[in-house]
Formats: structure tokens, C-alpha cells, sequence
């Protein structure tokens, strides 16, 4: 018999917690996603999924035995998008905002409000342009200078990266 403590009851719901990152690597922009979650000083649950990559990671404390999940894979590009895009790359426009956190991004200030700004909307520097929210803060992304909105880059409730574009102001 085995000196090991048995955790079963988190099995079940790690097999759950991978599938779901799973569906939202797939669903999201994101092209790699990694958490930690700690139970205790001796249980943990470590999970990295790459969207492009063939590697798909997961380590567990002893006491977990999460059976793998993979990522599902994204279709490959046509080989004459990567020099479209390459011209068409947002994070390489004049005016660009970036997300300074990893978070979930918010156009309004509470669901059904009006959008903190409109493509063409003018605003001044200090403007709030969206909300970041991080580990259940909002914080309000301001405009870093004055200019036009002429592109909006994420939808509502969508999740972003450090550095992830976001908007064009100009």
C-alpha cells in the first residue's frame, strides 16, 4: 500500500478544468495558455497548452494523475496569408493600444451600456477606450494620446494578453 495521500476528488474536476482551457485556446486569439493551480503545499496542477505548437504540457504533483488532454489544432494558413497578414498586422500601426495585463476585455462599463468609445469617436489622452479586467479588478485602459478611434481589435468579453493589440487611435 502506498504511503501517497489519495486525491481523487480532484482528478475528475483537473479532467474538466484541462478541457475547458482546451476549448478556450481553440475559441480565443491566444496561441499558448498556462496555469497553476495549487491545492495545498503538496497537490498541484500545472497545464500549458500551445495553439501552434505540437507541444501540449501538463505536470502534476504526485498525488494528481490528470490523463492528458490535447489542444485541439488550428487549420494551417494558406501559404500567401502570412504575407497578407504580415502587411495587415495591427500591432505594427501607427496609434496602436496594447493590453498592458493579461485579462478580459470589456467595451462598457456594465453589460448593456453604452461602448466606452465608437470607431471615428474622437478623444483626448486620458480617455478610458475599454476596461482590462484582472483577476477581478477593472481596470480602465485611457487613451495615450488624443486622436480618432479607427479600429477596434477585440470584441467584448473577449480574453487578451500582455501586449495584445487592441485599438487603433490616430
Amino acid at each position: 500500500m502506498s504511503n501517497e495521500p489519495k486525491n481523487d476528488k480532484f482528478h475528475d474536476g483537473d479532467v474538466a478544468f484541462i478541457k475547458s482551457l482546451a476549448e478556450l485556446l481553440n475559441a480565443s486569439e491566444l496561441a499558448e495558455l498556462s496555469v497553476k493551480r495549487e491545492y495545498d503545499e503538496h497537490d498541484r496542477l500545472t497545464v500549458s497548452l500551445s495553439k501552434y505548437g505540437k507541444q501540449v504540457a501538463y505536470a502534476a504533483a504526485p498525488a494528481l494523475a490528470p490523463a492528458p488532454v490535447a489542444a485541439p489544432a488550428a487549420a494551417p494558413a494558406a501559404s500567401a496569408a502570412p504575407a497578407a497578414a504580415a502587411n495587415d498586422d495591427p500591432a505594427s500601426l501607427p496609434g496602436i493600444v496594447t493590453s498592458p495585463m493579461v485579462g478580459t476585455v470589456y467595451l462598457a462599463a456594465e453589460p448593456g451600456a453604452a461602448a466606452f468609445v465608437q470607431i471615428g469617436q474622437t478623444v483626448a489622452e486620458g480617455d478610458t477606450l475599454l476596461i482590462v479586467e484582472a483577476m477581478k479588478t477593472m481596470n480602465h485602459i485611457p487613451a495615450p494620446r488624443a486622436g480618432t478611434v479607427k479600429r477596434i481589435l477585440v470584441d467584448d468579453g473577449s480574453p487578451v494578453e500582455y501586449g495584445a493589440p487592441l485599438m487603433v487611435v490616430e
